[in-house]
């Protein structure tokens, strides 16, 4: 039996699944690091003074480019018109 076939299990190459479900773990270790991280910096902006809600959407908005951008303050724009907002 070569070290290949010993390494499988049930057609699987158990220590590439390994691997990879490693470096998936520790992927999220490091997503979770980040998530407390930015949590701390709005934390720290709403200390500051600053309106955590609106800069979320600001945040959101510097994501999508700029046409993205235009149609949704001109539909915004129309949903308030409709509404008598």
């Amino acid at each position: 039996m070569s070290e290949e076939e010993k390494n499988e299990v049930g057609g699987i190459a158990a220590d590439r699944l390994r691997s990879l479900i490693e470096r998936i773990e520790r992927l999220e270790e490091e997503k979770s690091a980040i998530a407390s991280d930015i949590r701390d910096v709005f934390a720290e902006a709403k200390s500051a003074g600053f309106d955590v809600k609106i800069m979320r959407a600001i945040l959101k908005l510097r994501k999508m480019n700029a046409a993205d951008r235009d149609e949704q303050e001109y539909l915004l724009d129309v949903y308030k018109k409709a509404l008598d907002i």
